[in-house]
């Protein structure tokens, strides 16, 4: 994904591989500061008022962005078989809680006023792959902008894989069998 925030804002700090401004909205009197960034790097959203300061971070975004994806019908489960590994192992290594909202297959890059979504997901047979896709797009933006107040200019799916009911997916535990030695 671009930068592709336009504003008449002008620069405050500049990096080569982000760069943060801040830019005041005439009528509103909101100012609001980012960096632009992906998959969670970076500084957070910042909107700024004349009652205080919110600050919406990156994995809050995605996280939303995950949420709404999943509350889609024909939406078997989000990233593919190597995210869901690697997010599965690092789950185990960091101790996280199996009830916290995954953000594997969710990437997102936020800028002042706008966030852009890549999704990776796994579709439900016999749905309509083209509806889903839809419904999931249309799902993510009203989420995130109703939440959050940015402007989600793109949501782009990818669909890896098709799975029946029944059907266990690559990326899921099992229960573990029992031990056979003593």
């Amino acid at each position: 994904m671009s930068d592709t925030t336009s504003t008449t804002s002008t620069p405050v700090a500049s990096s080569s591989s982000s760069s943060t401004a801040a830019s005041e909205t005439p009528s509103s009197g909101v100012t609001r500061t980012s960096s632009s960034r992906v998959s969670g790097s970076g500084t957070p959203s910042t909107l700024r008022t004349e009652h205080g300061t919110t600050t919406i971070a990156d994995n809050v975004v995605a996280k939303i962005a995950s949420l709404a994806a999943r509350e889609v019908s024909g939406v078997a489960e989000l990233g593919g078989s190597v995210s869901g590994a690697i997010s599965g192992v690092m789950g185990r290594i960091t101790g996280s809680s199996s009830n916290e909202p995954r953000t594997s297959g969710v990437s997102v890059e936020v800028g002042e006023t706008q966030a852009a979504v890549d999704l990776t997901l796994k579709a439900l047979y016999p749905a309509s792959i083209h509806e889903v896709a839809d419904a999931v797009r249309q799902n993510v933006r009203d989420r995130i902008e109703s939440m959050t107040g940015l402007e989600v200019v793109e949501v782009n799916i990818s669909v890896v894989d098709l799975l029946f009911p029944g059907e266990e997916s690559d990326s899921e535990e099992t229960t573990p069998r029992p031990s056979r030695v003593e």
